[in-house]
């Protein structure tokens, strides 16, 4: 019998669970306020209705009589796909988990009460109480909203006279209009990176990347990531206990994570975030290549109650990364320009903005001009170009 799977979402990004949803012969349905979305062209039905209007969402699934579904690559809607499923009965996560992974203040809550190691933090809405919490802190701090995407509206201050600019820069990418600021923990090597796969509640496989950033743009929003790690065996299996402990006391039972760890200069291990969903910037793509594991297989089968039982860890079968296209500056998208040097290792090549089309400064997931996944010859290789990137690639702005 023919399942019929609702995607929450039809941006260029979710066409490829969209399309393998199809190519399995189930009836796809998509839906978001946006019906220029590219991926709708390739669904069976599409409605205009919000993903994160959640009560909207599970009367159309009521409607569609639906036995699935997805919030592919989606902070907002994750919530939403736990609540449906939860009242439908579906294969899904209990919305409450879900909610506080995606909420930074619910998040930093829970690891507190649970004794996971944090840094000082608190949320507000009022600009005014923020600003007296801030005695609590040493200079620098982080200001962020509490449930952006995409590393959106997040930045880093030195000094109390940029706060408030940095608030009402957090506050336009807050649908709650509420905001995190936390200590600042200087990183100790690599930040971690990367997509999980949860079966009966257990992180059966997990890719965890080097993440990269450009210094000469937004050093505090990824760039990149590559495989394999350069942590040493110890550290991710820390790592792995970590997550595993969040997932047991959760109750998170299915699906893709999405995660960012990092440790600070005294060895503890910051939990940055723990997402219920597939990373961004084709990361599932990147994994396949680098591990032979098919995430948007897995994602859409999950979904529908099929068996994932024999997913589990792969070694990662050569150097690989994924790197975002983006530019330093606000304007007229020019070229890209590649040197030769970094030609031979590009195996894909996804463009999003067009020359004479106008492109942003990168500060988040909003601003990506492209994404690049590419192969290497030897870690060291990998580390320099990635590390450098700006000597290889450039996006041309005027």
């Amino acid at each position: 019998m023919q399942k019929r799977i609702l995607f929450l979402g039809g941006a260029a990004s979710q066409i490829p669970p969209i399309k393998y949803a199809k190519e399995q012969g189930h009836y796809v349905i998509t839906c978001d306020y946006l019906p220029e979305n590219p991926g709708h062209k390739y669904a069976d039905e599409y409605y205009n209705v919000s993903t994160t209007d959640k009560e909207a969402v599970l009367d159309l699934a009521r409607k569609l009589k639906i036995d699935g579904i997805v919030a592919y690559a989606s902070d907002p809607a994750a919530p939403t796909q736990a609540y449906v499923g939860n009242k439908l009965g579906l294969h899904s996560n209990p919305y409450e988990s879900v909610l506080i992974l995606t909420r930074k203040d619910l998040f930093r809550d829970f690891l507190k009460k649970n004794n996971f190691y944090v840094p000082k933090s608190a949320s507000f809405y009022s600009f005014t109480e923020a600003k007296k919490w801030l005695d609590e802190l040493k200079m620098p701090i982080i200001v962020k909203p509490i449930d952006s995407s995409g590393s959106k509206g997040i930045r880093k201050i030195e000094t109390i006279d940029a706060f408030e600019s940095a608030f009402e820069y957090a506050l336009q990418f807050s649908r709650e209009k509420k905001i995190t600021v936390e200590e600042f923990l200087l990183r100790d090597g690599y930040q971690i990176g990367g997509d999980g796969f949860v079966v009966n509640g257990q992180l059966v496989f997990w890719g965890m990347t080097n993440a990269h950033f450009d210094k000469l743009c937004n050093p505090l929003v990824p760039t990149g990531g590559s495989l394999p790690s350069v942590f040493n065996k110890h550290i991710l299996d820390d790592v792995h206990h970590e997550v595993q402990r969040l997932l047991t006391l959760l109750n998170i039972k299915t699906g893709a994570l999405n995660f960012e760890f990092q440790y600070d200069k005294n060895g503890n291990l910051i939990i940055l975030e723990v997402a219920a969903r597939n990373g961004g910037n084709r990361l599932p793509e990147f994994i396949e290549y680098a591990m032979d594991v098919d995430m948007i297989k897995c994602t859409v089968d999950a979904a529908l109650a099929l068996d994932c039982s024999d997913l589990g860890m792969k070694d990662v079968k050569g150097f690989y990364s994924y790197y975002v296209l983006h530019a330093l500056q606000n304007g007229t998208m020019k070229n890209i320009w590649y040197s030769d040097e970094i030609k031979k290792n590009i195996i894909e090549e996804s463009i999003y903005i067009n020359i004479g089309e106008s492109v942003k400064k990168f500060n988040g997931s909003d601003s990506t001009v492209g994404i690049l996944i590419m192969k290497f010859s030897s870690q060291d290789e990998m580390l320099k170009k990635m590390d450098n990137m700006n000597k290889y690639i450039q996006v041309e702005v005027v």
